[in-house]
């Protein structure tokens, strides 16, 4: 899953980035709200959170920009402001959920998932494929009990795998995905993980099959 976040302190909003990284997220970092809606139109991002006292344009009208332009994007406000008109105002501007600073990061996670599991249809916490269960709380991927032991981004990839199981994934939506803007992540090296992951899952029931011109398809045996 692909995350912008938009926060003008720097502290903050360096945490944000490193935490989220380290959940298997790519996450581009803004610091104003001027450039904000450029920025959305001109990249591919599963989540937005959002600040509201910024620099440049306020985050209720950088938010009010985004849903007049018919932007489904979901939009997680972070806010300093605790008062009850402020958090309306922000969810009748559009606004997905919000959490008030100070916060805590395995709060602001939860709230993540569960708005990346409402983007994609999802309704629990655990993908289920054939023989292999994902917990995307946890973190981890468990096959009839045992957990497989996987990277971060060896993860990323099998959640989207998962999450479309019977139908194919490009290689251009898993590089949309996984790609923040620092990172070197190619079609290249999504064939690597690809690679890696047919090897992790030899002898589970599981596999990946290479649909030419495509992209890629989890082949799974239901039985398992």
């Amino acid at each position: 899953m692909r995350i912008l976040v938009i926060e003008d302190d720097a502290t903050l909003g360096h945490a944000l980035q490193e935490f989220l990284s380290r959940q298997g997220y790519a996450v581009d970092w803004l610091q104003d709200g001027t450039c904000a809606i450029d920025t959305l139109a001109g990249q591919p991002y599963d989540l937005l959170l959002l600040d509201l006292n910024l620099p440049g344009k306020s985050g209720l009208d950088v938010l009010r920009d985004l849903r007049a332009a018919s932007h489904s994007l979901p939009v997680l406000i972070l806010t300093a402001r605790d008062g009850v008109d402020d958090r309306v105002a922000g969810l009748d501007s559009g606004a997905d959920d919000y959490v008030t600073k100070p916060f805590e990061l395995a709060e602001l996670a939860a709230r993540v998932r569960a708005l990346g599991r409402r983007r994609s249809g999802q309704v629990h916490s655990v993908i289920e494929a054939g023989p292999l269960q994902f917990d995307t709380v946890g973190r981890e991927v468990r096959v009839r009990g045992e957990r497989l032991n996987l990277s971060v981004r060896e993860l990323s990839v099998l959640e989207m795998l998962m999450a479309r199981a019977g139908r194919v994934v490009t290689k251009r939506q898993i590089v949309n995905s996984l790609s923040a803007w620092d990172a070197d992540f190619s079609e290249n090296a999504v064939e690597v993980y690809i690679y890696r992951l047919r090897r992790r899952l030899e002898g589970t029931g599981a596999g990946i099959q290479t649909v030419r011109g495509f992209g890629y398809l989890l082949d799974v045996d239901e039985a398992g």
